[in-house]
């Protein structure tokens, strides 16, 4: 099946695959548009299968990537998804090796990746990029794991900064750090501060708004981070229903 780039030439007609529908004026998917718009200049580069559903890959050179590590030379890939009707078809390794053609023809060390222990949602699937050859490099609390494709042996470890390293922040309360690298944040964060407020609670909403800010951020993964009393909770994005479970289980 075709490969299609998104680029600044295509995007306000092309689709970006999330499971969300691409209505004109929907603020989710406008939200993650314009966030791209702005990134393409620094590298980004978006594939997806010439189909509707969710089968595509985005990454960007690590030095203008907004993950909080160190990783010069290498392309960090932001997301990667395929899912529903096309698993198990080798979409997968047709985005991933399409990746690994464009990173070797920028001269690029190899590829690295924030994932985690075990397949989590949000993250990209260990299982997977370890079988296809990515290696372990870093680890960072509770559960992420720094993933790297070098291709040359002798290439440099890329490795998690300090400042993520121990899932915590020196805050109380409901902190929330997110970007609109993902289009459900736009939604979801402020639902659950609009629902922690009618139950008498306060999330703090953090909007990470600059490479500078989410390669200083106290997550590895600055998309959505939610952190409670001065530890991180969660990086998945947190939906009406399982907020509330949150809510109760800590007796709020």
């Amino acid at each position: 099946m075709k490969i299609i780039d998104i680029n600044a030439d295509n995007i306000d007609e092309e689709h970006i695959c999330c499971a969300i529908s691409d209505k004109k004026g929907d603020p989710c998917v406008s939200s993650k548009k314009a966030w791209m718009k702005n990134q393409f200049d620094n590298g980004l580069t978006f594939k997806r299968l010439d189909a509707r559903g969710k089968a595509f890959i985005e990454y960007i050179p690590a030095e203008n990537a907004w993950y909080p590590i160190h990783a010069d030379g290498y392309m960090l890939i932001n997301c990667f998804w395929v899912s529903g009707q096309f698993k198990g078809k080798g979409h997968g390794n047709d985005l991933l090796e399409a990746c690994i053609a464009d990173a070797k023809m920028q001269n690029k060390k190899g590829l690295v990746v924030v994932s985690s222990i075990k397949k989590m949602p949000f993250l990209s699937d260990p299982k997977f990029l370890k079988y296809k050859g990515f290696r372990l490099c870093d680890t960072a609390k509770p559960y992420f794991e720094l993933l790297y494709l070098p291709f040359d042996d002798g290439a440099s470890k890329p490795k998690f900064k300090v400042c993520c390293k121990e899932a915590s922040i020196p805050e109380d309360g409901m902190i929330l750090y997110y970007t609109n690298q993902c289009p459900h944040t736009e939604k979801y964060a402020p639902l659950i501060a609009e629902i922690a407020k009618e139950g008498g609670q306060t999330v703090i909403l953090r909007k990470i708004e600059s490479v500078c800010q989410a390669q200083n951020a106290p997550s590895p993964f600055t998309t959505y981070s939610l952190f409670f009393h001065g530890e991180f909770v969660t990086n998945e994005i947190l939906s009406e229903n399982k907020f509330k479970k949150f809510l109760k289980k800590k007796g709020l």
